[in-house]
């Protein structure tokens, strides 16, 4: 489910109509990205994979690093999973990556990386002491109650884990491109230079070199990566971002031979493995020795390809409005994590009113790691520690305002979520006409796990939904709806998929949910002019909300009283708990009665304002930024 790899290896005698076949069926019907290999040990990406892992490991013994530094500079950092090097082995067994490590020292006598592939002492004794990892309960790491310890390569004892001693890794480590991280470090002097620089070149060089061994085509090694391992950059897309020239004349000066085709690029004009022509993209094709166009499949829009050809409308630090043609618009997010801050506020404003003049609709969607994790809370926090209460006041009124205005637009708005879609994230979706998620759509309210409840229109709109499915059945009690919403944002579920999310109303049930995510910005735009050639009428403003009062309010309390009580929730989880309770009841109302939008949107901008006053939640927020955990206080 969530290994978007899928490698496919014709043979001389496999009809061309079967490969088209199989791949179509992996990629519609499965979601599964197609790469093309040829019959060789591991293939693609574990034939990769594996020459990455055991030369972390070689150049870990040579430069007597410890298994935390190489994990970290093998992490996020540099653009690989969080698992690193290490993590990953434990994860996948030890025993297992010996094998396939080992598979490929047997069987590639003529590979001239082959004695790498024997680098792995390591990894025998840990499988002769039964240490194969998660599944045997300790590898190379070993959890002891709630700590996790780590192993000590010379004495093989576990240790408790310590924080690497990488000073450039600390000065980069908020740098938002990871390119620009990469760069920085590999011209690093101290041991973080010293084993990346190295590690990145004979990625490099190894990648070259298995064209056309492993693939006919360079661009399939870098989608096995990004698919199969998760590699934020393919070896070639990474050496391309850095410079080709560049990392090409540090490599001569190492003394490395470059494999010719390489060397035979550079004499080009544009000197690059990928680039840009009128309306499609080009790759270097060793075989033919010139640039052949990259087919790509129509529906799979891609926002870096459409960004060379110019069709960026307007852009700012946090956000871009893109051409995706037909008369459709993106907005597309750009900022760290896709953090909603005022840059994004302010384009995504814009970007309603431009749509509004002469385009068919706005998809609001991007191609990060995920859609969006929320508002900014560093700049919250900033604010609430020096009592800016009217500058939060505004921040929120500008990201309701901007909530609003993809709900009340003269044209559709479509969000193409995915992956995490958190707090403000969500918010965003909850306003839009309709959605199309993909099925690896991991959304929600998450607000009350930093001391706060949602802003931005959530809790309104988790009201009217229920209330909503509710009012379909005649005379029926509204508070189990009611009730229902109140669990859904105070416990802060996560959906744990898109078709779940549509259980917790987080989507509606005629939202989409596409299973290939490469494809969801081409859905949604055809689900903007789907709605516009319908003849879309934009909606009018909720005026008759049910607001159950002071009653419902009671019930509520009583209930959380006495989960305090058995220990549940804290007291400040109780605050909390009463200020979500205050907006989905409509405040202080003796009787129940029927509320506007607006006036939903006020209680949920007074409640966030009062508790970025409460020390308790500062201590929440400040917690979640420095661990990205949330804190029970």
């Amino acid at each position: 489910r969530y290994m978007r790899l899928l490698e496919l290896i014709p043979t001389a005698r496999t009809l061309p109509q079967v490969v088209e076949s199989i791949a179509s069926v992996g990629d519609r019907l499965l979601g599964k990205g197609i790469v093309i290999a040829k019959d060789r040990p591991n293939f693609v990406a574990n034939r990769m994979g594996s020459f990455a892992a055991v030369r972390a490991l070689e150049l870990m013994q040579e430069l007597g690093l410890t298994i935390e530094e190489v994990d970290t500079l093998t992490g996020p950092v540099t653009g690989f999973p969080k698992t690193g090097t290490f993590r990953l082995a434990d994860l996948v067994g030890i025993d297992i990556m010996l094998d396939v490590v080992d598979n490929l020292y047997q069987n590639l006598p003529e590979d001239p990386w082959r004695e790498s592939f024997r680098f792995t002492s390591l990894f025998k004794q840990l499988v002769e002491r039964g240490w194969k990892g998660l599944k045997t309960g300790q590898g190379f790491y070993k959890k002891e109650g709630k700590e996790i310890l780590v192993l000590d390569p010379e004495t093989f004892e576990y240790r408790r884990r310590k924080k690497p001693n990488l000073p450039s890794v600390e000065r980069v480590r908020h740098e938002a491109s990871t390119i620009k991280r990469i760069g920085t470090l590999l011209k690093s002097e101290d041991k973080a230079g010293a084993f990346l620089w190295p590690f990145f070149r004979d990625i490099f060089l190894y990648a070259a070199e298995r064209v056309p061994e492993i693939t006919d085509e360079s661009y399939q090694i870098d989608r096995a990566m990004r698919w199969g391992f998760n590699w934020e950059f393919g070896p070639f897309e990474l050496w391309q971002e850095l410079g080709v020239e560049e990392i090409s004349e540090r490599i001569r000066q190492d003394k490395k031979v470059l494999p010719e085709w390489v060397e035979e690029l550079q004499k080009r004009d544009s000197k690059c493995f990928y680039r840009v022509e009128s309306d499609h993209q080009v790759f270097f094709d060793l075989g033919a020795r010139e640039y052949q166009v990259l087919s790509e499949d129509p529906e799979k829009i891609q926002l870096t390809i459409l960004k060379k050809q110019n069709k960026v409308i307007r852009s700012n630090a946090g956000a871009s409005l893109v051409d995706l043609g037909d008369g459709v618009a993106c907005l597309e997010f750009h900022t760290k994590m896709n953090v909603i801050g005022g840059d994004v506020v302010d384009l995504a404003r814009w970007a309603v009113d431009e749509v509004e003049k002469d385009w068919v609709g706005l998809v609001i969607g991007n191609q990060g790691k995920n859609f969006s994790v929320g508002a900014n809370l560093m700049l919250l926090l900033l604010e609430a520690q020096e009592g800016n209460r009217e500058e939060i006041d505004q921040m929120v009124r500008a990201f309701q305002q901007m909530t609003l205005s993809f709900r009340y637009s003269a044209r559709p708005v479509v969000a193409a979520p995915f992956q995490r879609v958190f707090g403000g994230g969500a918010e965003v979706c909850l306003g839009c006409d309709a959605v199309v998620a993909s099925s690896e759509t991991y959304m929600g309210l998450v607000e009350v796990g930093v001391g706060l409840v949602p802003a931005g229109g959530g809790v309104k709109e988790m009201l009217i939904r229920h209330f909503q499915e509710a009012r379909s059945i005649p005379e029926t009690d509204l508070f189990p709806a009611l009730k229902k919403a109140f669990r859904t944002i105070g416990t802060a579920q996560v959906s744990r998929s898109g078709e779940d999310a549509k259980r917790l109303q987080l989507l509606r049930p005629s939202d989409i949910v596409e299973i290939n995510s490469e494809r969801l910005l081409s859905r949604a735009k055809q689900e903007v002019i789907r709605l516009a050639e319908a003849g879309y009428v934009r909606p009018e403003p909720e005026q008759n909300i049910p607001a159950l009062g002071n009653s419902a309010l009671a019930v509520l309390k009583v209930g959380m009283h006495l989960m305090q009580r058995a220990g549940y929730i804290s007291e400040h989880d109780f605050l909390i708990g009463k200020k979500l309770a205050h907006i989905l009841t409509g405040g202080d109302l003796n009787h129940p009665t029927m509320v506007s939008e607006q006036y939903l949107l006020d209680l949920e901008r007074e409640a966030f304002l009062s508790l970025c006053g409460e020390r308790k939640t500062l201590e929440r927020i400040q917690h979640t930024l420095k661990t990205g955990k949330p804190l029970r206080n």
